[in-house]
């Protein structure tokens, strides 16, 4: 575990990609706001593993109950053959994993209803995309204190 960097988790999307940062101890992540899926998408991951010093990226993996592959898979399979190419082809080396994310969308659901915010605020889709990467990046650095 390098000091000094930071993990970017990544609740992967068609639409939006919410976005986390974990703290320099690696021991707590933040959420960050969405980016939408477009064109200049991987340009603006670039810049925030650039910005917040990223040495480990964790990209929400979807599975179903059995642990078998859903119509998303493929597509987060894609995502992150591209992103290690737009790493090699900015000079940024960055480990990249998978987390399983099969309750994510309920635990970010279920924080975002508890959370005090107004109605308004809760049904921007955004926030629920930010919140599910937060607790992909939050259970993966618990794993990880876990091993040790």
């Amino acid at each position: 575990m390098s000091t000094g960097t930071k993990y970017l988790g990544i609740d992967f999307g068609l639409k939006r990609i919410g976005i986390s940062v974990s703290d320099e101890s690696k021991t707590f992540a933040f959420q960050r706001d969405f980016i939408p899926n477009a064109k200049d998408t991987f340009d603006k991951l670039i810049a925030i593993i650039k910005s917040e010093n990223v040495s480990r990226i964790i990209i929400g993996y979807p599975l179903k109950f059995n642990l078998e592959k859903t119509h998303s898979t493929d597509d987060v399979d894609r995502f992150r053959s591209t992103l290690v190419n737009f790493l090699k082809n900015n000079s940024l080396e960055c480990e990249i994993h998978y987390l399983d994310e099969r309750f994510t969308s309920s635990l970010a659901q279920y924080s975002l209803q508890n959370s005090g915010l107004s109605k308004k605020k809760r049904e921007q889709k955004g926030a629920l995309d930010s919140i599910s990467a937060q607790i992909i990046l939050q259970d993966y650095i618990d794993a990880e204190k876990n091993k040790r």
